[in-house]
């Protein structure tokens, strides 16, 4: 048998990101998520009508808008300001896009930014492609929202009210598109464009942790992914974003396309917002991979990936090991042998996690000044 864990072993468990029993899949509240996806099948049955494409378009793309500019940029960062009017219509048209209330969405976005790539991160990608897609919202740990993650507009009566209703904005929109498209409208043009969105919306969370580059060292796995930008309006140039979060805009070059800064831009000509901030040039010139800023994002992920696969193979390899090395370790005077092993790679292991752990800790650090750097710069 594979020799077992004992009190020494216990901190490498902490580096291998897994999931708690309230992190699991509830089959039953995930119901109504798993329907919407099944009810955009019924667009055989309706059939798909020109209203109900141009219904598709106008609220994926509108939605989007909503989400991006509003839910994330607006609520969850602050990047720009607004009147109370434009206040409220980026949270009810947020609301429409059926992704829960404005505060729970920006208190877990402000938390994810916290805690980004550890287990305190609500949708980590180190706990796998599925859980930082979907699997954080289909659990039962993320239900609620903490008032103080967000007490600058929980404050507001009305953003409380959608917060508290926030059925009432996605159905209004389902009617209005039966409406005007019939059952085509409502399946095809709300259902399908709904779904596409959550899609695309969790893919910044997902695909923007593992596909694309990354330009800037953060303390987090984030990308740069054009495919994402474009479905997302521009949410796609996650790097950056996890570089210097109080900028409106994400796409930070000319080349980097950036819809929901274009039409914040028109906006703002209007009268409508206000104050939409940016970052620095010396601060675009810094921090860059390419010369040579220390990644600590990508070292971190590595050494808990690798971290992980070592616990792994102390406490799973009985199995695979039973046909050859258990047998020998079962002979006279393999004992010895085998505690001397362990020993040595207890040993070697506590002084593996010490000298990380240090290292670690002056990367924190380093990270630390560095968003202070930053933030004094916005005040600059």
């Amino acid at each position: 048998m594979a020799p077992q864990l004992d009190e020494t072993e216990k901190p490498l468990k902490q580096h291998a990101l897994t999931r708690a029993p309230d992190e699991r899949l509830n089959k039953a509240s995930s119901i109504p998520f798993l329907l919407a996806h099944l009810i955009c099948l019924l667009a055989f049955l309706t059939g798909v009508t020109t209203t109900a494409v141009v219904l598709f378009l106008a609220l994926y793309w509108g939605r989007m808008f909503f989400i991006t500019a509003g839910y994330h940029r607006y609520f969850s960062h602050r990047s720009y300001k607004l009147g109370r009017a434009m206040q409220f219509v980026m949270a009810f048209g947020g609301a429409s896009a059926a992704q829960k209330g404005p505060l729970w969405w920006a208190s877990h976005h402000r938390n994810h930014h916290r805690y980004s790539d550890t287990d305190r991160d609500l949708h980590s990608p180190l706990k796998g492609f599925w859980w930082s897609h979907v699997g954080w919202i289909l659990c039962d740990k993320n239900n609620g929202w903490n008032q103080d993650d967000i007490k600058d507009f929980v404050k507001f009566p009305e953003l409380r009210w959608i917060e508290r209703h926030d059925w009432v904005a996605p159905w209004t929109v389902a009617l209005l598109s039966l409406y005007v498209g019939g059952w085509s409208g409502l399946v095809f043009g709300f259902f399908f464009s709904t779904v596409v969105l959550w899609h695309a919306t969790f893919a910044v969370n997902s695909l923007a942790h593992v596909m694309g580059r990354r330009r800037y060292a953060t303390s987090d796995t984030s990308r740069n992914s054009v495919l994402v930008a474009l479905l997302t309006l521009g949410e796609g140039w996650h790097n950056n974003h996890h570089y210097f979060q109080a900028s409106s805009r994400q796409g930070f070059f000319w080349w980097e396309f950036d819809v929901t800064y274009y039409v914040l831009k028109g906006l703002s000509w209007l009268g409508l917002v206000k104050d939409l901030k940016r970052p620095p040039a010396r601060l675009l010139a810094a921090g860059r991979v390419r010369d040579g800023a220390f990644d600590m994002g990508m070292f971190k992920a590595h050494w808990s990936r690798a971290t992980a696969a070592v616990t792994a193979a102390r406490t799973g390899p009985a199995v695979i090991n039973d046909v050859g090395q258990a047998e020998q370790l079962d002979r006279p005077g393999s004992e010895i042998t085998q505690r001397e092993l362990t020993t040595m790679i207890r040993a070697n292991e506590a002084s593996l996690a010490a000298h990380v752990q240090s290292t670690l800790d002056r990367a924190e650090e380093l990270a630390r000044l560095s968003r202070r750097e930053r933030s004094m710069s916005v005040v600059d």
